[in-house]
């Protein structure tokens, strides 16, 4: 991918996470299921991944990471650094070792929500709550999130295609 390529597709998956950050926070939250609000910006970030790559992935994974933090004002950047590592690594994995795909992205998805789900229960868990209290939480809010999965491998695929197409614009085939 050219470089010029590269930053536009970039911009336009940062422009989506700001989307998705502002959808998650202004109408999901008020859509809550016994307290559970689903988690958007994990699940984004691993789309980017499957479908682009490390480096895209460790962008989008940064750039997610930090709106995570933000919304949850966290004081330490555990989002960031969880998910800039899991854009990395599971970008890495498509790249070498994994096929591209919905169902490579719907369980690594399941996976870094179980993460994201298992850090916020962390202070809980300090505060004298029992964790296997707590498990039953992490596993429905992974499924309230993944009810979106599909939406958004459709829009990150989408940005995906169309940033190709163009790229191949004026190109012999």
């Amino acid at each position: 991918m050219k470089r010029k390529t590269f930053f536009i597709s970039i911009g336009l998956y940062a422009l989506l996470l700001i989307v998705i950050f502002t959808f998650q926070g202004m109408v999901l939250s008020h859509l809550r299921i016994d307290g559970l609000t689903p988690l958007l910006l994990p699940l984004a970030s691993t789309a980017v991944a499957v479908y682009e790559g490390r480096t895209a992935g460790g962008v989008a994974g940064l750039f997610a990471g930090i709106l995570c933090d933000i919304s949850f004002g966290e004081p330490v950047a555990v989002f960031t650094v969880l998910l800039t590592f899991s854009g990395i690594a599971i970008g890495n994995m498509v790249d070498t070792v994994v096929t591209r795909g919905f169902v490579t992205y719907f369980l690594f998805g399941a996976g870094v929500l179980a993460l994201s789900a298992m850090i916020q229960i962390v202070p809980l868990i300090y505060g004298g709550i029992p964790p296997h209290i707590l498990m039953p939480t992490v596993l429905w809010q992974t499924i309230y999130s993944l009810i979106f999965a599909f939406p958004i491998w459709l829009l990150v695929s989408a940005i995906g295609r169309r940033v190709y197409k163009e790229s191949m614009r004026g190109k012999p085939q």
